[in-house]
């Protein structure tokens, strides 16, 4: 199998010769670490290094104040809206808003801001047999929150319902479209695409499942139909002990979840595939929290043929989050992808 095939056959839990394994997003003070280690001098010699069966590819966003399109919104007005400077607590634009004229915002209309030969580019880098997985976040429950400020945000989920659904309804808006125009930008060449939105804690969901249904499923399911349309897998993430949600996320057309955060309540792989290994394929499984920071290469080893025992298929094994940080020593990297290849 190829690396395209084999992830094909994981997210529709066929027989597979070997688990497909992503890299996940090494954080930019990791990459020093990892490019010495791996004997490389950027990121995408990286990814063909350590044997990644994805070839990960964000949309190119570059506005007055942002360079990417998670940062797109300047909730604060002040021109601080990238990754060292974003937060949801604090207070957001709307953060005293009390009816629906109070929501005055300038709306960035993506159309603007993104390149749809920079689209293209980037996605045929990728090599031959890879799978092209477009990171695309749409976080529009995040991003809500961020515009009241989190406080606010989920207080008006009970008190003023209508000012959260307009705000979201807009932040939605914003991302199909940015969604369309890369689509419509690599069709033929993309495979499948990261969504999601942080909704989980160490210990158990942020808001209620009944909140998450009514107002993050529902921008979800559009989310995932949209890609479905251009023949696009979903892979959704979400941060946390989730599983009382994972039902939903499946019915609203999930392929796969991500990441298995093996240390959060209700989240050990076990449960997982005992639960809902029939109905979803999932990715991650391998701890950032404790055992790729602290542990040696040969538990890391022992972890994936674990984790290889328990999910012949439907799993893509990866760090448990992303962004691996710089805590994270290279050789238990190394010592991850030579486990998935025995």
């Amino acid at each position: 199998m190829n690396s395209l095939e084999r992830f094909y056959a994981t997210a529709e839990r066929r027989p597979v010769d070997r688990p497909a394994a992503w890299l996940g997003m090494p954080d930019p003070q990791a990459l020093p670490g990892l490019f010495s280690y791996y004997g490389v001098k950027d990121i995408h010699e990286l990814k063909m290094a350590v044997g990644d069966d994805f070839y990960a590819v964000e949309v190119p966003y570059e506005s007055e104040t942002a360079h990417a399109i998670y940062a797109a919104f300047d909730w604060y007005k002040n021109g601080e809206v990238d990754a060292m400077n974003r937060t949801l607590t604090a207070p957001g634009c709307f953060h005293d808003a009390e009816d629906m004229e109070d929501l005055v915002f300038d709306w960035p209309d993506p159309a603007a801001y993104i390149d749809a030969a920079e689209c293209r580019r980037r996605v045929e880098m990728a090599p031959e047999g890879k799978t092209v997985l477009g990171i695309l976040w749409s976080a529009h429950f995040q991003d809500t929150c961020a515009a009241f400020g989190m406080e606010t945000a989920l207080m008006n989920m009970i008190a003023a319902p209508e000012l959260y659904e307009a705000v979201n309804k807009k932040v939605l808006e914003f991302y199909l479209k940015a969604n369309r125009i890369f689509y419509e930008a690599t069709k033929g060449k993309l495979h499948a695409v990261l969504i999601g939105n942080d909704m989980g804690s160490q210990r158990g969901l942020m808001i209620s499942p009944e909140l998450v249904r009514r107002f993050v499923i529902p921008g979800c399911r559009r989310l995932a139909e949209q890609a479905h349309s251009y023949g696009l897998k979903v892979i959704y993430h979400s941060c946390g002990a989730i599983s009382d949600i994972i039902p939903d996320l499946i019915d609203a057309g999930v392929d796969i979840i991500h990441p298995i955060q093996a240390l959060a309540a209700g989240m050990e792989p076990e449960g997982l595939k005992e639960k809902f290994g029939d109905r979803v394929s999932f990715c991650g499984g391998v701890d950032t929290q404790e055992l790729l920071v602290h542990g040696t290469p040969e538990d890391v080893r022992k972890k994936v043929e674990e984790l290889k025992r328990l999910f012949p298929t439907g799993l893509i094994l990866s760090p448990s989050h992303e962004a691996i940080l710089p805590d994270v020593p290279p050789e238990n990297i190394g010592a991850l992808f030579d486990a998935v290849r025995r």
